[in-house]
């Protein structure tokens, strides 16, 4: 044989005294028909040849396996990128022309473009070639998406209620891969101008090289947080290095000015750090962080693992001197070809060092869209004794499991999709420590769409063990992206 016996038996389904089944069985031959295909066999042939002993009603199975010659891919061909570059797209191949056929290669070579997020659609085909027995093309069939977006509107959320704003985005800018932004946001709360730049392939190697500038005017006397005011001016720059097939390590350094605005309404203990620390300071960060995106689609997602963990620290002798880390673990499962079963855990900590206290400003915040749905806007553990507003805190637990599906009548659409929720969390800091008994729950159903003028999500979250100074919101929505 090509391969060990014993690498085989482990992809049979079928193991002996159970009762027979025929969809076990022909998972064993595509399995290991797949197994081969990895070695270069593209045209292995696996069968399980049955005998049948009525009387006893048991069956056994023979698999014989035919694995033909070896296949190499002659040609990649790319069609129907009429905008982007053949470069980008080639350039996230893992089967190579001339090598091999090699299957998982050729998974991930597709599952690499899918992730670009510059296309509705991509399929993968190998059709023999005409007149060879060992040679194979692979085909690469692309359905291009508008990666541009220019906007001139207003906006409405649950969270930021009315916003102005007009932006350009370009995520894949001249086709070539490169993603620009400039953003002008405006709302009671959140007032941001911005501009961004990404080169994911900066070096052939696939090392990228971004920057970021912005000045940002926030005022949160309209949310359900403590009150208080600032602006900052700010930038940076940084980079993402791949060290293994799916995995990133990212470096980046920036610098901040930020000046604080606190009155009689903010809570007491944003009022002290202002009166011991200052109002105005310069912090100057650096990040680092790793990813791991094994998920099979960046827009929608059915299967696969994402990892990430951020640590942000400040350099000795900034006007805040802290490390904030935190770290997000998502699983999908495909239950059936429709059912997709989503898991999601965020950690957030953070503590300051030397002789400051943490910034309230970096304090972790939760509930809402993205946290624990039900409840207000970052409306969830310690508050002020005065104004009982929501004051953040330096640890940070969430827990969200979803079940996705289809929206009933869409077809093959998948831009919009249902699911029902489950979600837990809760913040911890100050005068409050640590406790999963503390822990807050909801649960309900929502609804995301991928919609032209960007993300839409709603949701209906019913909390189930709310406190007397929970603050419920069951009903809410976001438009777009926050900055």
């Amino acid at each position: 044989m090509l391969l060990p016996e014993d690498e085989l038996t482990k992809l049979v389904k079928v193991k002996p005294g159970e009762v027979f089944s025929r969809e076990r069985m022909t998972e064993t031959t595509k399995a290991i028909s797949e197994r081969l295909g990895n070695e270069g066999y593209a045209f292995a042939n696996v069968n399980a040849s049955p005998e049948l002993d009525k009387e006893k009603r048991q069956v056994a199975f023979t698999v014989f396996i035919d694995p033909g010659r070896r296949v190499y891919v002659r040609r990649i061909n790319v069609s129907g990128n009429t905008r982007t570059r053949d470069e980008v797209i080639r350039r996230e191949m893992r089967q190579s022309e001339s090598g091999w056929y090699d299957g998982d290669k050729i998974n991930k070579s597709r599952t690499r473009v899918d992730r670009l997020g510059y296309f509705d659609e991509v399929t993968v085909e190998t059709p023999p070639v005409a007149g060879t027995t060992d040679q194979v093309d692979m085909e690469i069939k692309v359905k291009e998406k508008p990666t541009g977006n220019i906007m001139l509107g207003a906006g409405f959320s649950s969270a930021e209620k009315f916003t102005l704003s007009g932006s350009v985005q370009q995520q894949n800018l001249f086709g070539s891969g490169k993603h620009v932004g400039v953003q002008v946001s405006t709302s009671k709360s959140n007032k941001v101008y911005s501009l961004s730049h990404t080169d994911p392939y900066f070096t052939v190697d696939g090392v990228s090289q971004g920057f970021d500038i912005y000045t940002r005017n926030t005022d949160t006397s309209t949310l359900a947080v403590g009150s208080f005011g600032s602006k900052s001016v700010g930038g940076g720059v940084r980079w993402g290095l791949p060290v293994a097939e799916d995995d990133y390590v990212s470096l980046g350094l920036s610098a901040d000015h930020t000046t604080l605005k606190v009155d009689a309404n903010s809570p007491l203990r944003y009022q002290d750090y202002v009166t011991r620390f200052g109002a105005t300071g310069s912090t100057l960060l650096t990040t680092v962080g790793w990813q791991k995106d094994g998920r099979d689609s960046l827009l929608v997602t059915t299967q696969g693992v994402y990892r990430r963990a951020v640590l942000e620290l400040s350099l000795p002798g900034s006007a805040a001197t802290y490390a904030r880390a935190t770290y997000q673990h998502q699983h999908f499962f495909p239950l059936d070809r429709k059912l997709t079963l989503a898991l999601n855990g965020e950690l957030g900590l953070a503590k300051s060092y030397g002789n400051k206290d943490l910034p309230f400003f970096k304090n972790f915040y939760a509930g809402g869209i993205g946290s624990v749905r039900g409840f207000d806007s970052n409306s969830l553990g310690p508050r002020d004794l005065a104004t009982n507003e929501a004051l953040g805190g330096d640890k940070r637990l969430i827990g969200n499991a979803e079940l996705l599906f289809p929206v009933p009548g869409m077809g093959r659409d998948n831009s919009m999709r249902l699911s029902a929720f489950f979600d837990a969390g809760n913040v911890w800091g100050y005068d409050t420590k640590f406790s999963l008994s503390s822990m807050r729950y909801s649960a309900g159903v929502a609804l995301a769409w991928n919609s032209p003028m960007g993300p839409l999500k709603f949701s209906f979250g019913n909390p189930f063990n709310k406190k007397t100074e929970d603050k419920v919101q069951r009903l809410q929505f976001q438009m777009g992206s926050v900055f």
